[in-house]
Parts: C-alpha cells; structure tokens; sequence
C-alpha cells in the first residue's frame, strides 16, 4: 500500500469507530428516555442533564452534555467526582 491507500484506510477505520460510538450513546439515551430516566434542560447556553434525579452533566452542547453523561454515569461512584460537568 502506498500512503493515500494508507491514509484512505485510516480514515475509514476512523469513521467505523465514530459511528460505533455514536450509536452506542444515542441506544443509551434512547433506553433511558423510554424509562424515563434521563431529563435535561437549556439555561442560556449551558445544558444540564440529570439520570435518576442525579445532575451527571453541564456543557454548552446537547450532544456534548449528554456524551459527558453516559461518561459520568458509566464510571464507578468513586471516579465520578473527577469527572468534567462544566
């Protein structure tokens, strides 16, 4: 291979993980609306979300706030407190 086949293949490689990723934030989001578990709100520019009535995150984007979510959520009690939510 030469280095645009190279290039080529990582950057389809890189894509496939997005979309992996991708897809498995927007499965966690979905189960926990459909339980209703997760609820969020604007204030000026800033969104907060909470999961099991517990505030878990604070970004200026939706789809960053709710990434940093399943990221605080996912952690064990004891690493979350290191974890960014603003």
């Amino acid at each position: 291979m030469d280095l645009y086949d190279d290039m080529r293949q990582t950057r389809i490689n890189a894509a496939r993980a997005a979309n992996d990723e991708d897809a498995e934030v927007w499965r966690w989001f979905s189960s926990l609306l459909e339980e209703r578990r997760i609820r969020w709100c604007v204030s000026g520019e800033t969104w907060f979300v909470s999961v099991d009535h517990r505030h878990v995150a604070t970004e200026r984007s939706f789809d960053s706030a709710i990434r940093v979510a399943k990221d605080n959520v996912d952690l064990p009690v004891t690493q979350r407190s290191g974890r960014r939510t603003a």
